[in-house]
């Protein structure tokens, strides 16, 4: 699994029109599953995302986390994240997971971010989505559960 951070002073989901999702200060999570990933990767990469020190304590070094800040977390589904982009212009998707497996992994982790106490909301699984946020920072960080 992978996991773009954006740090974020707000962000939004829009979704035909209206907003299916917004957050204050934390992090948008856009989520890519990889076929192959199972639960122990959702729970690693959820632990990691949780903790992962990218907000500044009193002294303005990264050292507080999401959970340490009372921040929230967006979660946005990436298939993307999966492209493979070596040869041609066209980007191939063949190491993203099928919609199935990628909703059950998405959901396991959002509930995992959930069960370290960090509140999370979510966009619209499999749907076009724009999503708008404030990138405070920036900070902006890729992590992989493998």
């Amino acid at each position: 699994m992978r996991a773009l951070l954006q740090r974020v002073s707000r962000a939004r989901v829009w979704v035909r029109g209206g907003v299916v999702a917004a957050t204050g200060p934390g992090l948008l999570v856009l989520l890519g599953v990889r076929r192959g990933d199972s639960e122990r990767e959702a729970d690693t990469l959820a632990r990691k995302v949780a903790e992962l020190r990218i907000f500044e304590d009193e002294g303005g070094k990264l050292n507080r986390s999401v959970r340490e800040v009372g921040g929230e977390v967006l979660v946005v589904s990436q298939f993307t994240l999966y492209a493979d982009c070596r040869k041609g212009r066209r980007p191939s998707f063949t190491e993203a997971a099928a919609p199935e497996q990628a909703r059950a992994l998405y959901d396991r982790f959002c509930q995992a971010v959930r069960s370290l106490g960090v509140p999370v909301q979510t966009g619209t699984f499999q749907e076009m989505m724009e999503v708008e946020l404030v990138n405070n920072g920036p900070v902006t960080v890729l992590v992989e559960s493998a």
